[in-house]
């Protein structure tokens, strides 16, 4: 199936789009956590992680269900395009931003203007998937495509780090890293530009040239309709709302480990952010495989029974590999966290898009996103408040184990619910 699809032209070119894209975000986020949370210069605590990462998603999260009514209406091939160059050039100012040593409300704001326009990049890319690939295929092509990207951000935060390890400590070096991020940003922009403007969709002919406010809040009622009418949609943006309080808890708990407790074991197993890098390279593993094994497992038992699986793993292995608090199980928990991760999320992506028309794609995707990143920040609050300072906590691991066993078996007694078919859309729905 891999094979069949990269032999499309169309499919190379939107992937090609995405690895260029995201490697630049690997880079530009290793950049953020060595300033914020490894910088010798500066000091962080749980609830100054926290913040940075609200302050980061959760202002751009709550606003993008309204960037998907644009790309319901404009091209997504040009939305590509300009994003990535618009994102070049704000990097360009998180760098000036660092290299002046100059934080708070600032350097978030900076920040959170990249993140924002991140946000029409990545459900750009996701709702025009389907125009590169049958539907048959969508499994195989979610699975190849986002998948790919997860390790092209990783490959690009690990390449990060081994530049920053020849630069000098400190702002400048960060800011540095910062500035490299324009290149693939700049890159992925001049790939997409090969296709032509209405290649990606929407396939409506009527985009408006401009769309006034009135126009966004119907288009979000309309695309809130559009979900709640799809009991599959729903369900699979509940799923995924649990996985990433999960996901959110132990992000943190892994920063709090690396940055304040873990002891080196051998010159295998550093701490810092090079240790943090080893348990991001690990997931990148873990993404992989999980990518190779989720199509044949989907096409043997279906989405359903699969996606109940991996979290019935998740709940068992994140347990079991955490609670040593051990550099190695450690890293080998964060392989199994992004193998549980990258099987849940291309099960949820190639729901969403079977079942969504793609006149709503646009706008199903802005809210997938902020279900995905608002859940995450406010496991991130909740982690500050709750979690200790070194992050070795038994009951933070055993509410993870509790939640990803909960959410397998609500979702073996609604298993029926991913039979559903496509919500059918009325001529006035679409206007």
């Amino acid at each position: 199936m891999a094979r069949r699809l990269l032999g499309r032209a169309d499919f190379r070119r939107l992937l090609l789009t995405r690895l260029a894209s995201q490697f630049g975000d690997g880079m530009f986020q290793a950049a953020l956590a060595g300033t914020v949370l490894f910088n010798p210069q500066r000091a962080a605590d749980p609830v100054d992680v926290a913040a940075g990462f609200a302050v980061l998603l959760v202002p751009y999260s709550v606003l993008g269900p309204f960037a998907g009514v644009w790309l319901d209406r404009w091209s997504r091939r040009q939305v590509l395009v300009v994003a990535n160059v618009v994102r070049a050039l704000l990097v360009v100012g998180v760098a000036a931003l660092t290299w002046a040593g100059i934080g708070g409300p600032a350097f978030y704001l900076a920040g959170l203007a990249v993140f924002s326009v991140n946000r029409f990049v990545l459900s750009a890319l996701s709702a025009g998937l389907p125009h590169t690939c049958d539907r048959p295929s969508l499994v195989s092509a979610n699975a190849l495509s986002t998948t790919a990207g997860a390790v092209s951000t990783v490959v690009g935060g690990g390449v990060a780090i081994g530049v920053q390890s020849l630069l000098a400590d400190g702002d400048t070096g960060y800011a540095l890293l910062a500035l490299c991020a324009a290149g693939p940003y700049l890159l992925g922009s001049a790939i997409v530009a090969g296709f032509a403007r209405p290649y990606l969709g929407p396939d409506h002919t009527s985009r408006a040239a401009t769309v006034s406010a009135r126009d966004v809040l119907h288009g979000l009622q309309a695309g809130a309709r559009h979900v709640l009418g799809s009991r599959p949609a729903t369900w699979v943006l509940t799923l995924m709302a649990v996985h990433r309080v999960c996901f959110g808890l132990l992000t943190l708990l892994t920063l709090l480990l690396y940055r304040n407790t873990l002891e080196p074991v051998g010159s295998l197993f550093p701490t810092g952010l090079p240790g943090l890098a080893q348990v991001l390279a690990a997931g990148a593993v873990g993404t992989l495989l999980a990518a190779a094994l989720t199509p044949p497992a989907v096409r043997r038992w279906g989405k359903a029974r699969w996606t109940t699986a991996v979290l019935l793993l998740g709940a068992a292995g994140q347990l079991g590999l955490g609670l040593p608090f051990l550099a190695p199980t450690i890293v080998a928990a964060g392989f199994l966290l992004g193998f549980v991760a990258q099987a849940v999320k291309i099960c949820v992506d190639s729901t969403l898009q079977e079942v969504a028309h793609d006149d709503f794609r646009g706008r199903v995707f802005s809210v997938y996103d902020a279900v995905f990143n608002v859940t995450f920040v406010a496991a991130l609050v909740v982690g500050a408040l709750a979690l200790p300072g070194s992050g070795a906590s038994v009951p933070a691991l055993v509410l993870v184990a509790v939640l990803y066993l909960a959410a397998a078996v609500a979702n073996t007694v609604r298993r029926r619910v991913w039979t559903d078919q496509p919500v059918a859309v009325s001529a006035s729905a679409t206007s």
